[in-house]
């Protein structure tokens, strides 16, 4: 059971070394090179780290991107996948109709918590859109990836706060399957305990948007919008 809730996270550690291309990192333009402009080639474009909110129409964008574009169909794919083999919940059998159940199941999951996160970020005024950060050096990058799981965007400058939006959302869709459509033998135990690998999923998510190749024609930015800069980060506020 727990193999199955944290194969999302392995896989999305292991695309990071599967790519053919690398990483293209946002980074500040250092302060020495900066002081000396014949340093900097004459067409160098700086950085927009202005923070600008996204708008509605980006928004319901990525709402169905995030919920109903190619990234949450092959995972519910894969996630059925290990679950037919290892046959949970075993009252969904095998076969075709096994699989299924299974996926419709995983995808269901994923469809209701997203829209979960989207609705009370709404709800509570908060960006909880990933913005890629402006630091260099992995384990800063790695950070900022975690920290964002569990935050948000707020107001014109974009401070970060604590997201209860993020936090509350894959326990939602955790819970609505084993309320809705999971064999009565499922709690909400069962929908805690798989709420928390859901979570770590979304760790493992943020850190794939963060490595992962998003230049000028990868689907992430041909799709996901709020990908295409970085956001300063104008520190939080409590």
């Amino acid at each position: 059971m727990k193999m199955r809730r944290i194969m999302p996270f392995w896989l999305a550690i292991a695309g990071l070394t599967a790519l053919p291309l690398p990483a293209k990192a946002q980074s500040l333009v250092d302060a020495s090179a900066s002081s000396n402009p014949a340093a900097l080639p004459t067409n160098a474009a700086l950085p927009d780290l202005t923070y600008t909110r996204p708008t509605q129409k980006m928004k319901i964008r990525n709402y169905a991107f995030d919920a109903f574009g190619p990234y949450p169909i092959v995972g519910a794919a894969f996630a059925a996948g290990i679950n037919q083999l290892q046959n949970t919940p075993p009252e969904w059998n095998q076969g075709a109709e096994g699989f299924g159940k299974r996926f419709g199941s995983d995808f269901a999951i994923a469809a209701v918590t997203t829209t979960t996160r989207y609705g009370l970020a709404e709800a509570f005024k908060e960006d909880t859109l990933y913005y890629r950060c402006e630091c260099k050096g992995v384990f800063p990058r790695l950070r900022h990836a975690v920290i964002s799981t569990f935050t948000a965007r707020r107001g014109e400058d974009g401070h970060r706060v604590f997201s209860f939006s993020s936090l509350v959302a894959p326990y939602a869709g955790t819970m609505t399957a084993v309320y809705a459509w999971y064999p009565g033998r499922y709690d909400a135990m069962d929908g805690l305990r798989m709420g928390n690998y859901s979570l770590l999923g979304y760790v493992g998510g943020n850190i794939a948007l963060e490595f992962l190749y998003s230049g000028p024609h990868s689907l992430l930015t041909r799709m996901h919008l709020n990908n295409g800069h970085g956001a300063v980060d104008p520190g939080s506020n409590p």
